[in-house]
């Protein structure tokens, strides 16, 4: 019998704005899949996260070395056998490019929503050095992905398990094709 984690990628990355529920959702998968989590947060430079905590938007520069970081990270984890499951905002296309770095085994999980959502989520989120006040220029920067990059979308207007749920079904693989299972000797 095959192995069903063989199938499955070794590397989640959790994307979209802040307030989406990235860690909140990545958590739950890598609990359900038995996989390890990692807040990409914890990838930052002190300075970026200086930066963000007094209310200045990362600039692409900024951004570039922590990429770096958690492409590293990855990268460590498929050479070493193991799955993981990371939260990033991922915004850009450019961004998604350094983690996933052609790799087909790496899937980004977009957790979309809209501003309105977000922002109340941003409003009742104590604890954490992201504003509020950044949300625009993160929607600004937004460029969901496109269906080349294979994303798994779901919408974040439901409970986390169901947001789960719906992952893990679109994380199967697709059945074949009854026509071509056919036997046409």
């Amino acid at each position: 019998m095959t192995n069903p984690t063989s199938e499955l990628p070794c590397a989640l990355v959790i994307m979209g704005v802040a307030g989406s529920g990235k860690s909140t959702i990545g958590e739950a998968l890598a609990r359900r899949l038995g996989w390890r989590y990692e807040d990409g947060d914890s990838f930052h430079p002190a300075a970026n996260v200086a930066k963000m905590s007094s209310g200045q938007p990362l600039t692409d520069e900024d951004r570039w070395p922590w990429l770096k970081a958690i492409a590293a990270e990855i990268e460590r984890c498929r050479r070493a056998g193991e799955h993981v499951i990371i939260a990033c905002s991922a915004l850009k296309k450019a961004y998604r490019d350094i983690l996933v770095h052609g790799r087909d085994d790496i899937r980004m999980v977009y957790l979309c929503g809209s501003q309105g959502l977000v922002a109340d989520r941003l409003n009742h989120r104590k604890g954490h050095f992201m504003p509020p006040g950044l949300l625009d220029s993160q929607f600004a920067a937004l460029e969901p992905p496109s269906p080349e990059e294979r994303p798994i979308t779901v919408s974040i207007d439901a409970p986390v398990e169901t947001i789960v749920d719906e992952v893990l079904q679109q994380l199967q693989p697709s059945p074949p094709s009854p026509l071509l299972s056919r036997n046409h000797a």
